[in-house]
């Protein structure tokens, strides 16, 4: 073999190579997730499952997920907010008094969605990988503090959710499948995170596993609760 047929065949290996790799990493993160959401109940339950509520910090939040309603109750400024996600209409109350103005309803039913945005991936984050306009990829093995290795898969985001700049890493044990903790880059250029932070502590709610009340500092939401049945005037009513 001259040298000439020698460089064309290896460049044609190392091309055909690459090719082969890149489209194992796309199976492998599609098997990861599925793997993760199986792990957690299925899509199917998640999908089915109507109602939850929870406490992120000081605020309360009750969520709709068939229909997109949202109750947002923020004791620190005296407000409960009351918004469809959806088509961002609502009406908002302060110290107890419905609010008449309109602009500063529409701010406030504003500020409602973007803290649902913030607050329910928190909680529901590992359901929300293949979302449109979420760029999922695969980085590496990395060993966690149990011993286990993780795969860790990256997020970046297209024009989607408040702060589309953001970049995560989610580490997602090999042999429970289960993502156990989770870095958060500022920007998606960013080489360190702002912080790395458990997701553990997962316990089945109706028909799923979610991660909530975590370990010393990991954050998130808390007091979670998912229903079939509750009171549709949580909704509409103070």
């Amino acid at each position: 073999m001259n040298r000439v047929t020698t460089f064309a065949f290896a460049s044609f290996f190392i091309f055909f190579s690459t090719l082969t790799s890149c489209a194992q990493a796309e199976v492998d993160v599609n098997t990861i997730v599925k793997e993760t959401q199986d792990a957690m109940g299925g899509m199917t339950n998640y999908n089915n499952t109507k109602f939850i509520q929870w406490d992120f910090g000081k605020r309360k939040l009750f969520w709709n997920k068939w229909t997109g309603d949202v109750r947002v109750e923020n004791p620190e400024a005296n407000q409960v907010i009351l918004v469809n996600v959806n088509t961002l209409k609502g009406k908002a109350f302060e110290n107890g008094t419905l609010v008449a103005d309109a602009t500063k309803t529409n701010r406030l039913l504003e500020q409602a969605k973007k803290w649902w945005i913030n607050d329910s991936y928190w909680l529901v984050m590992p359901w929300k990988l293949q979302d449109p306009g979420v760029t999922l990829t695969y980085v590496k093995t990395e060993k966690l503090t149990n011993g286990n290795t993780a795969d860790v898969l990256q997020l970046t985001f297209n024009a989607v959710g408040v702060t589309p700049e953001n970049k995560y890493w989610v580490y997602v044990d090999q042999k429970e499948h289960l993502i156990k903790q989770w870095a958060y880059y500022k920007s998606y250029d960013d080489a360190e995170p702002k912080f790395l932070k458990p997701w553990d502590n997962y316990q089945k709610m109706g028909s799923i596993l979610l991660s909530f009340n975590r370990s010393k500092d990991g954050g998130g939401p808390k007091n979670v609760e998912v229903k079939s049945d509750f009171d549709p005037t949580i909704f509409t009513k103070l």
